[in-house]
């Protein structure tokens, strides 16, 4: 049984018990009328060291949970100071593997009346934490929001200006760590697909589109704010493993679940952008893309 962590009048300690929720001080305003905001930030094993480089200090209606997953072969050890003494932090714990899986334990213990999905090398500043909750504020019917994040690594296409997420938008994607979302309609409702990303048993990535396709589905309102919350440090997967088999799979994967009527035509093209961006064999990207097609197909006949 995996020791897990949890925090006791500011001290850490373990405790040899199945992994739960790691409830602290709840400090989440109360003060005002102003909705709170709390980072749903997933790590993974030594992960966790780099969490208290990614935390601003204390702000009114602001927290941080942590959904720290954990591998069979990895020995856990005490939570870094900085997180141990922060009382608007909370740390829950999950064995295994598969990036989705750990993004939907977050969504199990989010407590917040919005959401933003995080990564452990993304950073944030306390004016794009305000913009996030004005976003909401100012827009009462919308569900779901994804923004602009900034990346030196890599040139991503941003529209100009706000759409609804059900107009496709050429050469625009969406990155999990640029959605936020209000807590209980969007959980009640939707949750990461554990067929897609890293870690999982199908698909290597393309759990944030199916999430918005799943939402928009859902008939949740999803829309796109051109407004900059984040920066991420160091290129994401669609760059670093564009080329890999599973990655492909899971580009085939999305094109039978939202592009189904025109994916035929569409699959050469993404062959080709593949063999291009990626430097792999067209045919050998033509086959993973098909593999994905067939396999959702099957995934969606069977669900």
């Amino acid at each position: 049984m995996q020791p897990i962590f949890y925090k006791d009048n500011g001290k850490t300690l373990i405790c040899e018990k199945k992994p739960l929720s790691l409830t602290f001080n709840r400090s989440l305003s109360t003060k005002t009328n102003k909705m709170t905001l709390q980072l749903l930030i997933c790590t993974f094993n030594d992960g966790i060291k780099r969490i208290p480089d990614l935390l601003l200090p204390p702000i009114d209606g602001v927290e941080y949970l942590v959904s720290w997953q954990q591998a069979s072969d990895f020995t856990p050890y005490e939570l870094p100071e900085e997180i141990a003494d922060r009382s608007d932090v909370e740390v829950t714990t999950l064995p295994g593997l598969g990036l989705s899986r750990n993004r939907n334990n977050s969504f199990l213990h989010a407590s917040a009346d919005i959401c933003l999905i995080c990564d452990d090398d993304c950073r944030y500043t306390p004016d794009g934490l305000r913009a996030i909750i004005d976003a909401f504020e100012q827009n009462p019917d919308v569900d779901i929001i994804t923004f602009v994040a900034k990346n030196d690594s890599e040139q991503k296409f941003y529209p100009a200006n706000s759409f609804n997420l059900k107009e496709k938008v050429r050469n625009y994607y969406v990155t999990s760590f640029e959605i936020a979302f209000r807590r209980l309609p969007v959980i009640e409702r939707v949750k990461f697909n554990e067929h897609f990303g890293l870690g999982s048993d199908m698909f290597g990535a393309g759990e944030e589109a199916i999430f918005i396709a799943d939402a928009i589905e859902a008939d949740l309102n999803c829309q796109f704010f051109p407004t900059q919350i984040v920066e991420h440090l160091g290129p994401t997967t669609s760059v670093t493993r564009a080329g890999e088999a599973s990655v492909l799979r899971a580009n085939g994967a999305i094109l039978y679940h939202s592009y189904r009527t025109t994916m035929w035509l569409r699959l050469p093209l993404l062959a080709w952008r593949a063999h291009r961006s990626a430097n792999v064999p067209f045919t050998y990207a033509l086959k993973h893309l098909n593999q994905g097609i067939t396999k959702m197909r099957h995934l969606t006949k069977d669900s």
